[in-house]
């Protein structure tokens, strides 16, 4: 398995796995108008001009992907969607690793899921997220979490 920047050409297949991908958040919220599901491709294209976006190939084949946007000293993190039948497998969290570790200068990273999305909630919490505030998008509420990046888990993570 490999981690590595998208390029535009990425696009098409990235946008198909988001899709799949948040179609069990929406419906944990009841919420089929969520962005990762009515985003279109030339909206997704556009991201790529000031956004990183990185893809996980596994075989050849892209299975996952996720955003990444500094914000000053605060990475911003989003869009993180595996392919469902690679989910349970370690992928997603090897991916905000790499994602959180993608701007060396970032002091702190941001992310925000639904308020239903109890897994997720769960992971990010076991990674040292915590919750900064709730806030209502559309008709899903989410919660924004948080962690500071110091130079000890930097250096740990350098040395892996």
């Amino acid at each position: 398995m490999e981690i590595l920047e998208a390029n535009i050409e990425d696009a098409p297949i990235i946008l198909q796995i988001q899709k799949e991908a948040y179609i069990s958040e929406a419906e944990l919220h009841n919420d089929f108008n969520i962005p990762p599901l009515t985003q279109s491709l030339v909206e997704l294209e556009s991201e790529f001009n000031d956004k990183c976006v990185l893809k996980v190939i596994l075989n050849e084949q892209v299975i996952g992907s996720g955003q990444v946007k500094l914000n000053g000293t605060t990475s911003h993190i989003g869009r993180m969607a595996v392919k469902t039948n690679f989910k349970g497998m370690g992928i997603g969290s090897k991916l905000l690793s790499a994602l959180e570790q993608f701007y060396p200068e970032a002091h702190k990273v941001e992310l925000f899921t639904g308020i239903n999305s109890k897994a997720n909630l769960s992971m990010y919490e076991r990674r040292g997220y915590r919750r900064i505030k709730e806030q209502s998008l559309g008709k899903t509420t989410v919660v924004f979490l948080g962690k500071s990046l110091n130079a000890a888990n930097k250096q740990i993570n350098q040395d892996k």
